[in-house]
């Protein structure tokens, strides 16, 4: 991507016009009605597979032993991925009796990201927050937005006493509460994607925005998000608008762009022994497309024999369980294999966005709705991954 090209599509633009130089915007600029194209913009680079695959899988069934393994990679924009240390291991079992889950703020830009058991049960919370940058323009730095919203989820899901009334969008509601009731939070804006799992296998999420998430089972995507946004390159965002940006919008007119909770998207999904979740930042649904996302998951999968082929079909490897145990992956950092495939897919996110001659899913989508534009290569941006690797206990003895 040629630096120019860059900044000039990045550049601040007071109005959503529709048109393809608006940047990400901040909540308090009004915006007008859209074409409805502006809907399914990302979401057509994407692939449409929103419902249970009809593939045939020979994976086991839910029972209620399930877990949730999960590992984290990230980088930040205009940094060097360092595979050593833009990583987090989660271990269920001894956060399990911790008092507090990881809060901890990485070296990730706007981009954030929560793991935490749901109080002391082995139900699990994660999720990734963006934080919006056209906030920049006004003075704010919504990385405060996006890493505050993601402590206050961690620590909600840690302190709830009731596993089993606790939803996605009930987690996201509570922690955009306490965010705007931060004093130390002056403004910003974020999108979110949420996710509580239980283990008997359901799982919802609650997506606000353009970050997203996708089911993987046995060498297939099993689902897909699609994202939620006002025009091109405006997600929906929760938002908190300082009273001067309040007053200069009435001034200028417009109502401000600002979302809720409400507005989140609710899925609910079932998941089985074997099958990969990724929650991610549009700066890895930007530049890796669904279908190479799947095949980076499934050469690792395949390739620790985490999957395996049979006489009737895929089915999941006996040694899942000892690859995503601490020390399952004979390396010295990402020895996980949810911790791997953290790291191998923000590695491959990375590496797209700064290539200036590969047309990512953002690019291939401004050549489809603006063909006059020469825009080329990737999406450079902050990049934050969570993975899950789903295990039955009683068939992994994990």
């Amino acid at each position: 991507m040629h630096p120019s090209k860059t900044l000039g599509f990045l550049s601040v633009s007071p109005f959503v016009n529709c048109s393809f130089h608006t940047c990400r915007i901040a909540p308090p600029l009004s915006y007008q009605q859209c074409p409805a194209q502006w809907n399914d913009f990302r979401s057509a680079g994407r692939s449409n597979l929103n419902s249970p695959s009809t593939r045939l899988f020979n994976s086991s069934t839910t029972s209620n032993s399930i877990a949730y393994r999960v590992g984290a990679a990230f980088s930040a924009k205009g940094r060097r991925f360092n595979t050593k240390q833009d990583l987090y291991s989660f271990d269920q079992g001894r956060q399990s009796s911790e008092k507090q889950p990881f809060t901890g703020r990485p070296a990730s830009g706007q981009d954030a990201f929560f793991i935490s058991t749901i109080g002391s049960s082995s139900s699990a919370a994660l999720g990734v927050a963006d934080g919006v940058g056209g906030w920049d323009a006004s003075g704010i730095d919504s990385a405060d937005f996006s890493h505050a919203l993601c402590r206050y989820l961690a620590k909600n899901a840690k302190e709830n006493t009731e596993e089993q009334k606790l939803g996605a969008r009930d987690l996201l509601s509570q922690a955009f509460t306490d965010v705007v009731a931060d004093n130390e939070i002056i403004g910003g804006g974020s999108t979110a994607c949420v996710a509580v799992g239980n283990s008997t296998g359901h799982l919802e999420v609650a997506n606000l925005g353009d970050s997203g998430f996708a089911q993987f089972r046995l060498n297939a995507v099993h689902y897909d998000s699609n994202p939620q946004t006002h025009a091109f390159n405006t997600p929906y965002q929760l938002s908190i608008i300082p009273p001067k940006i309040l007053a200069r919008s009435r001034i200028f007119g417009g109502m401000p762009l600002r979302d809720f909770p409400r507005d989140a998207s609710i899925t609910n999904h079932e998941v089985r022994h074997g099958d990969v979740l990724v929650f991610a930042t549009d700066g890895l649904w930007d530049n890796i497309s669904t279908n190479e996302l799947l095949q980076i998951v499934s050469r690792h999968m395949t390739g620790f024999q985490a999957w395996g082929a049979s006489e009737k079909g895929m089915v999941v490897g006996e040694k899942l369980g000892a690859l995503v145990k601490e020390g399952g992956i004979p390396k010295e950092k990402e020895n996980s294999l949810q911790t791997l495939l953290a790291v191998a897919i923000t590695g491959e996110a990375k590496a797209a966005s700064q290539d200036t001659k590969r047309d990512g899913p953002f690019a291939k989508e401004v050549h489809k709705f603006y063909p006059h534009e020469d825009y080329h290569g990737g999406k450079v941006d902050d990049i934050c991954v969570v993975v899950a690797v789903v295990v039955d206990a009683s068939k992994a003895g994990a």
